[in-house]
């Protein structure tokens, strides 16, 4: 018997099946194995088996070792990362790497045991104690404590009597030594607590729809607080009890812990989390127990698409239209459509669920593709927050140049006399936005990026947001040596530090990137704020989807139009999405909430949709610009994306790939809607200088994909980069 094998190398040479002998070797398909590949051993996953061989046998090399004995991918995942590979233009290996913890592949972690002693026959232990000699004290002390305890902590017992002394008790057979697993798994000591929830004959009707449709996708537009989480949690149980699994997606790590929280009061441990947050050892775990069948439920961010469950039964993707569903490095996979891949291989049932749907899946639902479910209403009855606009060009002109206008300072104040909460957002972390000098205008610019650099002043230290790098504080102007350097803008420290000195009896918690660096960061600054043990809690895009905090009666925006005025496309959809979830945080038990949102363009008409809740004539707008435009979903973008460490190389490559594609262009110009070669928006990131050829082709033109990608990969080698991308969700 053979095996054909992919090899954990992600290289375009490198990229197809390898011929081994299985030898004796119980070998299945999904198994890693161990193989010679040149004057190396590395890893691979098995992709089939079969009979014969194109070579002589003696030239086959064999399988060295099986890895793990239960293969680690099913025939259901080796066939999606065949779909992954042709639809993003990936190679096999990259697209593998996908269904496995990093660590586990590296072989960097493996399942951890622990010695416990367990007192096999206690009728002898008196016996033994009598046979030994008067100077053993500590033999003694640990049978009598094993007759007491019958399960015992090798480490511990060593601690406590001396290893000489269990060793020479386990000799004597009274007790045996036996290996026991050791769960890694997070959030262990956390008590989790079913909640008794009796549903709305809305929610029912939303249950009952998603059950009896024909249709595979069910879109839930539910307005903020309408229930859209109960109904999850009863479509997952009515899966888990016909013997399927279920994943449950959310956009931000930072929600993850609230939701595993749900579902284990509800599910106990049949529910497993999978994040780049936890650690190798909790990831590891929490993975095997989904592959082995011990959890039922993979709760997770964007990467949990891939958990290595059968039989699924239900795909929920909860703010189904955020930007992280889509990822933005290679492979750069679309989680919906990796769902709807899963869900038609198993029969299962999809649910996406928004306040704020993305065009895309709005549109899908107006035509009848999807099932749509409305939830218009809040669960409690209650009206959506109040939202007044403030014009912050006039509090400038009053000589006001802190974050808080002084219609948010009267709010802050009314909210903390009444003994209730407030969340302040702002999407920029860090002191200020940027350093500039006052005298020759320079702008204090990253070395490997073209981008300004961020002051934090609890590191007095200035930092790139792109590629992480650190510099020294400067004192003066590295360009003209001026010592006179003005601070441009601010973020969530220094928002912190104000609202300090304007409400020191406040307790206040900030919730960013920075703040939130290890597993527990998030689960911490969320269950303190739950708990009231701070008064307002700042942060970034994190605290603005999915929390529910019954005490938060007020919400202010800082700066409504940072998303408003960017290049793309999608800027006024994202900004009515963040502002009407940021909004929703508020007002949702039986407190009335009220949003602040402070603004240097309160006549924009999306602001003022926002304010009025209207998702529908934001669609409508936005929808028929983009069909006349021909944007997205009418059309798909795409980008070929060059970086390499020379800009000159850049620039050639560009080139010769250009024109290679401008004859493609020509002899189809009816299927291209526009076909330009330009500077990328950030020219140089991470050190790369990038370009890029933008295109806008017809809906459905797979065959004319491929051989963009035919044309672009001939040019990837090992001193530069070409990516394709397909409607990419960030175009700088």
């Amino acid at each position: 018997m053979y095996a054909d094998i992919i090899v954990d190398i992600v290289h375009g040479e490198v990229d197809k099946l390898f011929e081994y002998s299985i030898g004796k070797l119980n070998v299945k398909p999904g198994h890693r194995v161990l193989v010679p590949f040149g004057k190396r051993v590395i890893e691979g996953i098995v992709m089939r088996l079969k009979n014969d061989t194109n070579f002589e046998s003696k030239q086959v090399k064999s399988i060295i070792s099986i890895l793990e004995e239960t293969p680690a991918l099913t025939d259901e995942t080796l066939s999606l990362a065949d779909f992954v590979t042709n639809n993003y233009y990936v190679t096999k290996a990259s697209a593998l790497r996908l269904f496995l913890p990093s660590e586990m592949r590296k072989g960097k972690v493996r399942e951890q045991f622990k010695k416990i002693i367990l007192l096999k026959r206690p009728e002898l232990v008196d016996e033994a104690i009598s046979s030994l000699r008067k100077t053993a004290f500590k033999q003694k002390e640990f049978l009598c404590y094993l007759l007491d305890n019958t399960r015992v902590d090798y480490t511990k017992a060593c601690k406590d009597f001396g290893a000489s002394a269990v060793n020479s008790v386990l000799e004597k057979g009274v007790c045996e030594m036996i290996l026991e697993k050791i769960s890694r798994s997070p959030y262990k000591s956390d008590n989790f607590v079913k909640k008794n929830i009796t549903l709305t004959q809305k929610q029912n009707d939303a249950i009952k729809s998603v059950n009896t449709t024909e249709k595979l996708v069910s879109l839930i537009y539910g307005v903020t607080g309408s229930g859209k989480t109960e109904i999850y949690l009863e479509l997952i149980e009515q899966a888990i009890n016909k013997g399927k699994t279920a994943i449950m997606l959310v956009p931000e790590i930072s929600l993850t812990p609230q939701m595993l929280r749900q579902l284990r009061g509800r599910f106990g441990d049949s529910a497993a989390i999978l994040h780049s947050g936890l650690s190798a050892g909790e990831r590891f775990d929490e993975w095997w127990r989904l592959r082995t069948g011990e959890a039922k439920i993979a709760i997770g961010a964007r990467s949990a698409i891939f958990a290595p469950l059968s039989n699924i039964g239900i795909i929920i993707i909860d703010e189904e239209h955020d930007a992280s569903y889509q990822s933005e490095s290679s492979p750069r996979y679309v989680t919906k459509e990796v769902a709807i891949r899963r869900a038609e291989y198993f029969g299962a049932k999809i649910v996406l669920g928004s306040a704020t749907p993305s065009l895309e899946s709005f549109k899908l639902a107006k035509d009848g593709v999807y099932n749509i479910i409305t939830l218009p209403d809040r669960i409690n009855k209650k009206p959506l927050p109040e939202v007044e606009i403030v014009d912050m060009r006039k509090e400038v002109r009053r000589g006001n140049n802190t974050p808080f206008s002084a219609s948010l300072r009267l709010e802050i104040e009314k909210c903390l006399s009444q003994g209730k909460q407030a969340i302040l957002f702002l999407n920029q972390r860090g002191y200020s936005k940027s350093i500039v000098c006052t005298e020759c205008g320079h702008v204090f610019k990253c070395e490997s990026c073209d981008v300004s650099l961020t002051y934090h002043k609890e590191e007095d230290s200035l930092l790139c947001h792109y590629c992480g790098a650190k510099y020294k504080m400067v004192s003066g102007c590295t360009n003209c040596g001026s010592p006179y350097i003005k601070y441009g803008g601010f973020g969530t420290e220094k928002v912190v530090l104000e609202l300090k000195k304007l409400f020191p009896n406040s307790r206040i918690l900030r919730m960013d990137r920075d703040t939130t660096q290890n597993k527990e960061g998030h689960f911490k600054i969320l269950n303190n704020f739950s708990a009231k043990k701070a008064d307002i809690l700042v942060g970034t895009q994190m605290i603005a989807k999915g929390h529910d905090f019954p005490d938060v009666t007020l919400v202010g925006i800082l700066d409504a139009d940072m998303s408003l005025h960017f290049s793309d496309y999608r800027s006024s959809e994202r900004t009515f999405q963040l502002l009407t979830q940021v909004a929703g945080r508020c007002g949702r038990s039986e407190y009335a909430g009220k949003v602040v949102m402070q603004t240097y363009s309160p006549e924009h008409s999306v602001l003022l949709q926002a304010v009025n809740y209207d998702y529908e004539g934001l669609f409508e707008r936005e929808i028929s610009i983009r069909s006349a435009t021909g944007f997205p979903p009418f059309t798909n973008i795409v980008r070929v994306l060059v970086s390499s460490k020379d800009e000159e190389t850049t620039l050639e490559i560009t080139k010769a790939i250009y024109q290679e594609l401008s004859v493609l262009y020509n002899e189809n110009k009816d299927k291209f809607r526009f076909f330009g070669c330009m500077k990328a928006p950030i020219l140089k990131l991470q050190g790369n200088f990038r370009y890029q050829i933008l295109m806008r082709i017809e809906k459905n033109e797979k065959k004319l994909l491929d051989t963009i990608f035919a044309i672009s990969n001939k040019y990837n080698n090992r001193n530069s980069g070409v990516f394709l991308e397909i409607n990419p969700v960030n175009l700088t």
